[in-house]
């Protein structure tokens, strides 16, 4: 899979998700990470539905225990998601406390039952999203001998976000941005491993950027910088997909949402939670603000509805020139 869209806290939901599709056909979208515990015991059609629109989209997992992982991937297979990811790389306190995400690249061999758990409980792809080492740990021997043990399990794709992790004395925030870049150790990680699909995370902010990267690594996952100028992604079919088709231009793209918004309301879902992963659809272009602003200010109302969207829309229009298509 040449590109996705990484999985987000508070940020990758269905709504998100639905948005991001209308502007790329067929980038892979993921999740937010879902715990074993919440998929097995929550309300799954909050934490798990989703429109059969989004596909390719995959559910990312956090977990350490081998039975809980592989019901919660049967679970994620019964409600048709496309792959199945296991998250060894988020470094928040929470994820550490329950022995699972970045804390996990310690425990190679345990990664390896939890995977060969899943790989048993489902029929399609389990995948790792992992991190290159943490705290001490030196990048290249950890990395090397984590996908090497978990390769050998059935694991055929890695995501590799191309930093360490610090899980003392960094936040989360920090751990996105502090600990620097190895692609180089990514790229290497590919010539040692061709046989596996080697994907690429991490400060990847453009399609040019991920264009470089695809010639060493078989995908690359854009993460905040999908979300925070969606439409960078306007051109991924084209570029990466082979697709033939123009891509929807960002008024297309608003209008293409309004049955959903309508559908979404129905279902007792407030406007806000769909407009909020919208704001940055403008970004760059006159109007942008007045886009931003009008949303901002209205769509809280109680009886907001998609002509709030609409209008926002017109005032794009009053403040800038048309937009040509990518």
């Amino acid at each position: 899979m040449p590109l996705c869209v990484a999985p987000m806290m508070d940020w990758t939901d269905r709504n998100c998700r639905f948005f991001h599709r209308q502007i790329s056909q067929h980038t892979l979208l993921y999740t937010e990470m879902l715990t074993t515990g919440a998929v097995i015991h929550g309300d799954r059609e909050r934490l798990l539905g989703f429109s059969p629109a989004e596909h390719p989209v995959a559910l990312q997992l956090g977990g350490s225990e081998p039975e809980q992982l592989a019901q919660a991937a049967r679970i994620g297979e019964e409600w048709g998601y496309d792959e199945i990811n296991l998250n060894c790389g988020c470094p928040s306190d929470r994820v550490q406390s329950g022995r699972f995400g970045a804390c996990l690249m310690a425990e190679p061999e345990l990664v390896a039952r939890l995977v060969g758990a899943m790989r048993e409980a489902v029929r399609i792809p389990v995948t790792v999203k992992s991190r290159l080492a943490i705290d001490e740990m030196e990048e290249w021997p950890t990395i090397l001998n984590f996908v090497k043990q978990v390769s050998a399990a059935g694991c055929q794709r890695f995501i590799i976000h191309a930093r360490k992790a610090w899980l003392q004395g960094l936040s989360p925030k920090e751990n996105r941005d502090v600990p620097p870049l190895r692609y180089e150790l990514v790229h290497r990680l590919k010539a040692e491993f061709p046989h596996l699909d080697i994907s690429l995370n991490g400060g990847v902010k453009t399609l040019d950027a991920a264009a470089e990267h695809l010639q060493h690594v078989d995908g690359v996952m854009i993460g905040r910088a999908a979300y925070e100028n969606p439409y960078i992604m306007a051109d991924a079919d084209r570029r990466f997909f082979g697709s033939t088709a123009a891509p929807r231009d960002r008024h297309a793209v608003v209008e293409a949402m309004l049955p959903y918004m309508e559908e979404r309301l129905k279902q007792g879902a407030p406007l806000s939670a769909i407009t909020r992963h919208m704001l940055g659809l403008f970004q760059g272009l006159p109007g942008a603000r007045a886009w931003r602003r009008y949303l901002s200010e209205n769509v809280h109302k109680p009886s907001a509805g998609p002509e709030v969207v609409t209008a926002a829309l017109a005032q794009v229009r009053r403040n800038g020139p048309a937009e040509a298509a990518a």
